[in-house]
């Protein structure tokens, strides 16, 4: 083990570190000067020099490192690790035996016990996501626990911890046989097309699988669907599937045309009898405004943060009035399906939002229907930022 670095918690953080909370905040330390390299193992004391957790050095949005066990003298060594990971499996059993989904969440951060690291499976695919320099510094113990605990194809990863936390590009394949891509995985017995060395992203965003059936199995049958910011389709597809009559996508990516029609095709679902437009979602709204067109359901879920050659967007600031814009398109008792990912902020102050857009646009609604992260996505629930998924289905009334 390396040597360990003893860091101060200021008082006012105590009580949350105490209670569970275990991401270290940058404020939350008074002597931090003395840290030197991400990955250095740490021992949290307060003011008394009480212990409350040891943890490791790792930048990661505002936090500057994780705590990984409050036991003072349990090693951090790859039985630690092995024994997460293994723990981590057990939890998914489910999802392993079912074979009408085949693509979910393994370990899922800090919900598991490790902060900082993601590890979904692809039907037989495993993708390791580092988000800190940190964290990546104990890559030999998580792949040496996988390769230990399960069977595999083979294991990609996806470091994202460049500046600002975005991927770092490079080969992603670590170990056994390279992939043929795209790979098909089964989600509810919806088929999507899966690349897990494409860069960033994969085609499917894993978190929102119960909107995906939601929408399928509930609200598409007979309505002519809108799906906004919509990357790869996948929310297109899940409508389609359901009895939608029509879809379009909208996506300012040019590479969602191309990977649309893949999500459709692999359905069996006529591409060409939906819409599919590479444009500013922004700029959507006033072409649909202006040629009056209205759906009966209309998916809106926006990146936390973007930004395009005239505008930013943060949807901790602008949702409202996206919200407001999506509404003056959405026929009388049709369904807005509003969702964020943004951590910033809980499902108390999205309400929040919601409740403006409807009032600034004097039009009536009713809460139907509402979503956190699946099962797969462990979160400690006593910390609202990391349970971040909030998706709400809303219906206009007037």
């Amino acid at each position: 083990m390396t040597n360990m670095i003893t860091l101060r918690v200021d008082p006012k953080y105590t009580m949350d570190l105490n209670r569970g909370y275990s991401l270290i905040l940058k404020d939350a330390i008074q002597n931090k000067e003395l840290l030197e390299s991400e990955g250095e193992l740490i021992r949290l004391v307060d003011q008394h020099n009480r212990y409350i957790g040891t943890g490791y050095y790792g930048h990661q949005n505002k936090g500057i490192g994780w705590i990984l066990t409050t036991k003072e003298h349990e090693l951090i060594d790859q039985a630690f690790f092995t024994k997460k990971v293994k723990v981590a499996l057990s939890h998914r059993e489910d999802f392993y035996q079912n074979s009408q989904t085949t693509a979910f969440r393994v370990f899922n951060g800090e919900g598991d016990g490790i902060g900082g690291l993601a590890i979904d499976y692809f039907d037989g695919y495993y993708m390791v996501s580092w988000y800190s320099e940190g964290i990546y510094s104990f890559k030999e113990y998580i792949y040496k626990a996988l390769n230990e605990l399960v069977e595999y194809k083979a294991i990609y990863e996806k470091k994202r911890f460049d500046t600002k936390g975005q991927y770092i590009d490079q080969d992603d394949f670590v170990m056994g046989t390279e992939g043929d891509f795209p790979i098909i995985v089964k989600e509810n017995g919806m088929n999507f097309a899966v690349d897990l060395n494409d860069g960033a992203m994969t085609g499917i965003f894993l978190d929102q699988r119960d909107v995906r059936r939601a929408i399928r199995d509930h609200y598409a049958k007979d309505m002519n669907m809108l799906n906004t910011f919509s990357y790869t389709g996948a929310f297109s597809v899940a409508a389609a599937l359901g009895g939608a009559t029509k879809t379009t996508s909208v996506d300012l990516a040019k590479r969602s045309l191309a990977k649309t029609i893949e999500q459709f095709s692999v359905n069996g679902i006529d591409y060409e009898a939906q819409d599919i437009k590479v444009m500013d979602v922004f700029h959507y709204f006033k072409y649909a405004e202006k040629h009056d067109l209205k759906f009966d359901l209309v998916v809106l879920d926006p990146p936390s943060f973007a930004r395009t050659k005239k505008a930013t967007f943060s949807t901790a600031k602008d949702y409202p009035k996206l919200l407001a814009d999506t509404i003056a398109i959405t026929e009388k008792n049709g369904v807005i399906v509003a969702s964020t990912n943004n951590a910033s902020f809980g499902m108390k102050k999205f309400k929040t939002f919601i409740d403006k857009a409807f009032k600034e646009t004097k039009t009536k609604y009713k809460i139907i229907d509402q979503y956190g992260l699946p099962k797969d996505f462990r979160a400690n629930r006593d910390f609202p930022e990391f349970n971040y998924l909030k998706v709400v289905f809303i219906k206009k009334l007037s």
